[in-house]
């Protein structure tokens, strides 16, 4: 072969090689711009979440599709607002939020749908019409929870509730369903109240405030929208017994979950206190994979498939 034709094919090699990195850059820059955005992040279930949302746009089905990027603004609406406006000013497509607020987020949000962005917020809902809202009903959990507790307790007795995260939904919804239910049974007494931010840790510390003033003997009963594994875990640290262990209406932790298992339930890897105890629960989730639904059916909104 002469040098013209060594030529020649290496100008067509480079040719070739040319045209498929263009190919790829062109397959690179037709995924879809999507941002997740977070507020606050100090428990278990929003870094499940979290993690859940990345899972998914890796996923098979989506990796071709999806520039995932994430921003976390955490418990401030102001801030997640101007994360937002930045998010749609460099080229979202799409937004899938966990809102710090149903209100403060509307106008920023309505800002992004007239660009055409699509909005998705899970858990926690946005009151924005064009914004999409994928959860459970929160005001049925604070509801269902308070009437178990209040039938437990034969609609008397002391009780402590934990809340969530002020200012979202989810945390209005079930606290103000259940506080409707305690309303009802004068002899319903909350004795004790503390935010808890959904957090097993904070859930300690604020019961522990609760009772620095107060013994376990003077509660009957716990609504907390986390921290049953936590209450539970303390009872026992104090010297009750299993079949002491008060009821309590919350959240759907593992830990907690296994406490409800009859005591002498085989357990791998059990130990005291996650370990079953037949502890009186009634226990719901809001499960962390709404976040991973929400990014899917950002792209298929995005695909108009909606």
């Amino acid at each position: 072969m002469g040098i013209g034709s060594k030529v020649r094919r290496l100008a067509l090699l480079a040719g070739m090689a040319a045209c498929a990195f263009g190919l790829s850059a062109a397959q690179a820059a037709e995924k879809h711009k999507i941002f997740l955005s977070m507020s606050y992040i100090g428990n278990d279930w929003q870094a499940e979440a979290a993690n859940m949302v990345k899972a998914m746009a890796a996923h098979k089905s989506l990796a071709d599709k999806v520039d995932l990027q994430v921003q976390v603004a955490g418990p401030n609406a102001q801030r997640q607002i101007q994360q937002i406006n930045a998010m749609v000013q460099s080229g979202a497509e799409a937004i899938v939020v966990y809102p710090i607020s149903p209100t403060a987020l509307n106008q920023v949000v309505k800002n992004a749908c007239d660009k055409g962005v699509k909005v998705f917020a899970y858990d926690a809902e946005i009151t924005e019409p064009c914004a999409y809202n994928v959860h459970i009903d929160q005001l049925e959990a604070g509801r269902v929870t308070a009437e178990w507790l209040v039938k437990k307790l034969n609609g008397k007795g002391n009780i402590i509730a934990i809340t969530g995260v002020p200012g979202t939904s989810v945390d209005d919804q079930r606290t103000k369903a259940a506080k409707e239910v305690f309303a009802k049974y004068p002899d319903i007494k909350i004795v004790g109240e503390a935010v808890g931010m959904w957090s097993q840790a904070v859930a300690r510390t604020e019961l522990s405030k609760i009772l620095a003033t107060r013994n376990w003997d003077d509660i009957n009963g716990l609504w907390m929208q986390v921290g049953c594994f936590t209450a539970n875990s303390m009872q026992l640290e104090a010297g009750k017994k299993t079949s002491e262990l008060l009821p309590c209406a919350g959240e759907g932790s593992n830990g907690g979950r296994i406490q409800m298992l009859p005591e002498g339930t085989e357990v791998e890897g059990a130990a005291a206190p996650y370990a079953p105890a037949g502890a009186q629960r009634i226990s719901y989730a809001s499960p962390p994979y709404s976040g991973a639904l929400a990014l899917k059916l950002a792209v298929e909104a995005i695909e108009g498939k909606d």
